[in-house]
């Protein structure tokens, strides 16, 4: 399971805000948010070494994109095609709108069970996959305000860390790009406390004694396009390190 908070502001400076943690197998190599994809070089994105593909990523005009497993669906199949391809399929469109009507005309036939959300900083979707068999891919808007998004649906309360950590992050203070003060966001995002009744894996930072574990961990902002040459900052945590830190992405 991975997690995704979104904060929408349309009217804002800085309309959308997210942070994602990445939830896998310790044992799947990747790679780093960068431009890895020679066919695809407007695309900054973490490369999953093993499908070639990417859980998270932004390109040159501000699309942001993401993919996260569905409950019971980890791991790849043999069978199907690797999820971290609707990433840069999603990266290779101008705007968010039109990705998430493009991938929303896939079949759900060719890919196991996903959660794809797709942004700019004007629009934001989240697109549901239920997997082979079911009938299509549901596009599904991501509101104002603070959402969040896990293996379940988006504010799904099913979701044991939903219930724990929307609260929080609803209260906590807002992430400032212009201050460079993400402070509460990062101190969440890191956080191993988990639901009473719950256990380690329900934490915001994973861990289990089976090789599983949060990876990796981002923070995103997409600056208003009423500026020329809108800004967009990526904060970047690899958890793999020993005392691990945010840095920035070069775009």
């Amino acid at each position: 399971m991975c997690t995704v908070i979104f904060l929408r502001r349309p009217d804002h400076h800085w309309p959308l805000i997210l942070a994602a943690n990445r939830d896998e197998m310790e044992g799947r190599p990747w790679l780093s948010p960068g431009r890895h994809w020679p066919d695809r070089p407007d695309i900054v994105a973490g490369m999953d070494e093993l499908a070639g593909g990417s859980w998270l990523g932004v390109n040159d005009t501000g699309v942001v994109a993401g993919v996260l497993n569905r409950k019971d669906s980890l791991g790849p199949d043999p069978n199907l095609r690797s999820r971290g391809e609707l990433v840069l399929e999603a990266l290779d469109h101008a705007d968010a709108v039109d990705a998430a009507k493009a991938l929303a005309e896939l079949s759900p036939d060719a890919w196991r069970s996903f959660n794809l959300f797709i942004a700019d900083n004007r629009d934001a979707y989240w697109l549901r996959s239920l997997g082979p068999g079911s009938d299509r891919v549901d596009l599904l808007e991501i509101p104002d305000g603070i959402s969040m998004l896990t293996a379940w649906d988006l504010n799904a309360p099913a979701s044991t860390r939903t219930r724990h950590y929307l609260p929080q992050f609803q209260a906590a203070a807002t992430p400032d790009p212009e201050e460079a003060d993400w402070t509460a966001w990062e101190e969440l995002m890191m956080s191993q406390a988990f639901e009473a009744g719950a256990g380690p894996s329900e934490a915001m930072r994973v861990t289990s004694d089976r090789g599983f574990g949060t990876l990796s961990s981002s923070l995103i902002a997409l600056e208003t396009q009423s500026v020329t040459n809108y800004r967009k900052i990526w904060r970047f945590s690899d958890i793999s390190t020993t005392n691990p830190t945010y840095r920035t992405v070069q775009f």
